[in-house]
């Protein structure tokens, strides 16, 4: 059993399309927060790209992934192949999933309730995400998952990198490789974790209300 955080993001801001100078940077920074919080791998997500980052990662495994931003909401694909440029609105939900199974990855619903429709459509999702920064009750991703027997997983969603770890998954998994842990997700064997300290409380109930004002949280 391994513990990773599944959603991460190397840069503060959505403004620039990547890769940057600072992605690196920001990766050390994502591996030292991870050490920190006793996780063994965490997955680079970020907005429609994926590079490879030559640095060290004290021994914290970095997933591949891309958070792709579909035609009806954002998707996670993770693994070790996941394309590296895609372009936001070009694909569907449906192609979204073609192209990560055909690249031995996962593919997850990123935040199911937040300015997104993936969760209404009927394919072969391998997971929702249980959001760090949980902008709906717990129950609603449960029912969710519950409805069309989906599993969960946890992830931060850190943009900051002191956020690594406040959502993430237990993984059924002896080894962090990209595609083991790929294969778990697809064949369900997670358990997703919160980290319920008092910071990272106030901070999600401060996500909470800046979604809700910006219109991003379905009923």
């Amino acid at each position: 059993m391994i513990t990773v955080d599944l959603h991460t993001h190397t840069r503060f801001f959505h403004a620039f399309s990547g890769p940057t100078s600072y992605d690196p940077v920001g990766a050390r920074l994502l591996v030292a927060f991870a050490q920190w919080r006793g996780l063994d791998a965490v997955a680079v997500t970020n907005h429609d790209y994926y590079s490879c980052l030559d640095i060290d990662t004290r021994g914290v495994t970095l997933i591949p992934g891309v958070e792709v931003s579909t035609s009806a909401g954002h998707m996670l694909v993770i693994g070790p192949d996941p394309p590296t440029r895609t372009t936001p609105g070009a694909l569907t939900p449906e192609e979204t999933i073609d192209i990560a199974h055909a690249r031995d990855c996962a593919a997850i619903v990123a935040h199911p309730f937040r300015n997104s429709v993936v969760r209404d459509l009927d394919l072969p999702f391998d997971a929702y995400e249980v959001n760090g920064k949980r902008s709906v009750p717990i129950d609603q991703i449960q029912q969710l998952s519950e409805a069309d027997d989906t599993p969960l997983i946890g992830g931060s969603d850190a943009h900051y990198p002191f956020e690594v770890g406040r959502a993430y998954t237990r993984v059924d998994t002896e080894k962090s490789t990209p595609k083991a842990v790929a294969e778990a997700i697809r064949n369900g064997r997670t358990d997703y974790r919160l980290n319920e300290s008092f910071p990272l409380q106030l901070l999600r109930q401060l996500y909470q209300r800046v979604h809700r004002l910006k219109g991003h949280v379905d009923a």
